[in-house]
């Protein structure tokens, strides 16, 4: 993606989609021999009918859109489109990123939108750290932040097409919490680094845990200081047609999405270095 080694998860041949999630990446990225900032990252490029939603875990993340949005995450922070009829974006590293020894961690998710708001106007979520509420673990080994959705008596700020809910971990060794999915949803944890037990079975990191919709409790107890994804979302159900960038629901909404893209009716994006 963009030029870089992405770790992809989610679809893999075994897991196709997981409805309401369509892709996951995962990138570490170092820009210490980068050539220079409008040739780092990925330039502009469009989307429509979907969120692409990116979650912070090192550095920053530089989004700029049609929309006129620029704006700089940093660790802990996230970014969420709502793309809806269409947006073009970038996502390049901080100009401080570039050179240095610092790298760049973050998790890029798709989620699917229903049919009824895949047309509706685009829109941009950016928070930092700071704007996202944390809950910690009775042991306070586990900080939680409450991105999307609810969990834990808390609510999260980003408001999405459809019940979603995410979770960043911080997780330290020894500790211990219990996260209850809701009734109907689906649900994964990706473990980015670390090490966790997970309902009594043992999972390195780089792994992806998928959990059923019966409303199951999920044990964790974490044997090795590390990051961790928790999303759980309600199934949209609806047909799944995609191409590229566009994730849509029939192939005629897709060559209508490449035509309108072509023809520049997604907005343009100039970027300044």
């Amino acid at each position: 993606m963009g030029g870089f080694i992405v770790r992809q998860p989610l679809p893999t041949k075994e897991l196709e989609d997981l409805d309401p999630f369509l892709l996951l990446h995962h990138a570490v990225v170092s820009y210490k021999n980068s050539p220079g900032a409008d040739q780092s990252g990925v330039g502009p490029h469009p989307h429509r009918g979907f969120s692409p939603v990116t979650f912070v875990f090192k550095g920053g993340v530089h989004h700029r859109d049609s929309l006129g949005n620029n704006s700089v995450v940093y660790e802990g922070g996230v970014q969420w489109i709502n793309s809806g009829s269409g947006i073009v974006h970038s996502e390049r590293p901080p100009k401080e990123l570039i050179g240095s020894d610092e790298e760049q961690e973050f998790i890029q998710l798709w989620v699917n939108t229903p049919a009824q708001f895949k047309m509706a106007d685009p829109s941009y979520q950016g928070f930092g750290k700071e704007d996202i509420p944390v809950v910690l673990s009775r042991d306070e080994k586990i900080r939680m932040s409450i991105v999307s959705g609810s969990g834990f008596g808390c609510e999260g700020p980003v408001a999405s097409t459809s019940p979603v809910n995410s979770v960043m971990l911080s997780l330290k060794k020894g500790g211990e919490t219990q996260i209850q999915v809701e009734a109907g949803h689906v649900a994964f944890i990706y473990l980015l680094n670390g090490e966790i037990k997970v309902n009594g079975q043992n999972v390195n990191d780089k792994n992806l845990i998928v959990f059923g919709n019966e409303g199951d409790s999920i044990e964790i107890e974490v044997l090795q200081d590390g990051d961790a994804l928790f999303l759980s979302g309600k199934p949209i159900g609806e047909p799944v047609e995609t191409y590229g960038p566009f994730v849509m629901n029939s192939r005629s909404e897709i060559i209508e999405a490449l035509n309108d893209a072509q023809n520049g009716k997604m907005g343009m994006l100039v970027e300044e270095f």
